[in-house]
């Protein structure tokens, strides 16, 4: 599959799809300094200026194993072989995400700390008691936008996600959420708005455990992103029922998968992957990371992440990433609200 790397931004897929993104002409990119526009010429390593010192940590919110930690390790050794930084990966996981965000916004004014993040940056200020919001953070970079599958074991007698929904009908279905804010439990939200069923959930911190939990048989189905599964698909352990994608993937693994409104249910959606400075850092030390990650976008490194785990390659940068979170906002609080 050729993958096609983009600077323009599109609004989440299916359920948050509203057409295309307008971005913000101009704007603040996040904490205290912004420019005037998301694309900064020159890669972050270049010239004089701002320079990483020491050790940089790469905050990942969630558990290690899940999508959320494969991003925020890839995009550390990403960074790292463009420039002259040296990366190390933190797990802070708890509360869905929220303590390893409420860690980072004590990192304010902190240019040498990063953090990987996803939908829970959006979804958890909306859900929950929690004191940051996205505006408190600087947004360097969107990697990329990732659906997600609705898998079972591969002995289950489950076939489809119709016959997923037609169990729920008749009698008590388990699934498993990776924490209450994340992109599986909106995909369920939205199947059981779409056919008025209602699953039971059992939150997990990430999708290993998600993993762990459906082939120890304690759930009946869980949403995953491909690239959590893609080993388990392979070697025939689990099965997936069906993508809650706008189209088919043409990866040749997930080639044949229907997607839900294939089989009558019309749920589609996508989260974003990315990276976040504190907020608080100078425009010399945004730029920097910006630059960094323009020059990892177009790196082979970046394309085997995309290709490794069936992301769609959606790129954005500073201010065009922090409009792509704006537009999330309004469109999940929406859907999180029922409004």
């Amino acid at each position: 599959m050729t993958l096609r790397t983009s600077t323009r931004t599109r609004a989440l897929a299916g359920a948050l799809t509203g057409g295309a993104l307008l971005l913000a002409a101009c704007g603040n990119g996040g904490g205290d300094g912004g420019s005037d526009s998301g694309e900064t010429g020159g890669g972050g390593g270049e010239g004089g200026g701002f320079q990483p010192s020491g050790t940089v940590t790469m905050i990942v919110p969630f558990a290690a194993g899940g999508g959320s930690d494969i991003a925020g390790r890839a995009t550390a050794s990403g960074f790292e072989s463009v420039s002259d930084a040296t990366i190390s990966v933190t797990n802070i996981e708890g509360g869905s995400g929220a303590v390893g965000y409420s860690n980072f916004l004590g990192e304010n004014g902190n240019p040498n700390t990063l953090l990987a993040t996803e939908t829970a940056l959006i979804a958890l200020p909306i859900t929950q008691d929690v004191e940051f919001s996205y505006e408190d953070f600087t947004p360097i970079m969107m990697l990329g936008e990732d659906y997600t599958l609705i898998v079972a074991r591969e002995d289950s007698p489950l076939q489809t996600c119709a016959d997923l929904v037609e169990k729920a009908e008749s009698e008590r279905t388990v699934v498993a959420i990776s924490g209450e804010t994340g992109l599986d439990n909106v995909v369920f939200s939205l199947m059981e708005e779409e056919t008025g069923v209602e699953f039971d959930r059992v939150p997990f911190e990430s999708g290993a455990e998600l993993l762990t939990a459906l082939l120890g048989g304690e759930v009946d189905a869980i949403s995953v992103n491909p690239g959590e599964v893609s080993g388990q698909i392979e070697s025939g352990d689990v099965r997936p029922l069906c993508a809650a994608a706008e189209e088919r993937y043409d990866y040749e693994l997930l080639a044949d998968v229907e997607t839900a409104a294939e089989q009558g249910i019309d749920v589609s959606f996508a989260q974003f992957r990315g990276v976040l400075a504190p907020g608080g850092i100078t425009e010399e030390e945004r730029d920097y990371w910006i630059g960094v990650g323009q020059d990892f976008a177009e790196s082979e490194e970046y394309t085997t992440y995309i290709e490794d785990n069936m992301l769609q390659p959606n790129t954005a940068f500073g201010d065009d990433f922090t409009a792509v979170l704006s537009e999330n906002h309004e469109k999940l609080s929406s859907i999180i609200d029922g409004s």
